[in-house]
């Protein structure tokens, strides 16, 4: 490798730990699994939203969101399923240590969508008290 390409791979990689990039390697070869791999039907349509792998590489928490009602029998395929893609992943990303997964449903997005209809009913109210107002000084 020269000089100026150990450079540039040095600047593309710039700004993102050597834990952000293993984060996002895990998340993919995880979603790749799940999405080719795996039978269970109780997993059916997730979307892993993110990986945060601990500073000692043994641990990893695996972050999901599903539009389907039974995040419970989704945690309990994904849980069962674990120990095999624990395996397929060491196969497929190269650390000393693959990481034991832990599967957590992300209500970031759920979250999200409640603060967002929260915020557009105070906006709602906030016009018809104004109109209100309007009414009630003769305009």
């Amino acid at each position: 490798m020269t000089r100026s390409h150990a450079r540039q791979v040095h600047q593309s990689h710039q700004g993102f730990s050597r834990k952000d990039r293993i984060n996002e390697q895990i998340r993919r070869e995880l979603a790749a699994l799940i999405d080719g791999e795996l039978k269970d039907p109780r997993i059916g349509m997730i979307s892993l939203t993110a990986v945060d792998i601990s500073a000692d590489y043994a641990h990893a928490k695996i972050y999901f969101s599903t539009l389907a009602a039974e995040d419970a029998q989704i945690l309990a395929g994904l849980n069962a399923a674990a120990g095999f893609l624990r395996r397929e992943l060491g196969r497929r990303v190269r650390l000393h240590t693959t990481p034991e997964l832990h599967f957590v449903r992300d209500i970031s997005l759920e979250r999200g969508a409640e603060l967002s209809r929260l915020i557009d009913e105070a906006v709602h109210l906030s016009g018809e008290s104004e109109s209100a107002n309007r009414i009630s000084e003769g305009e």
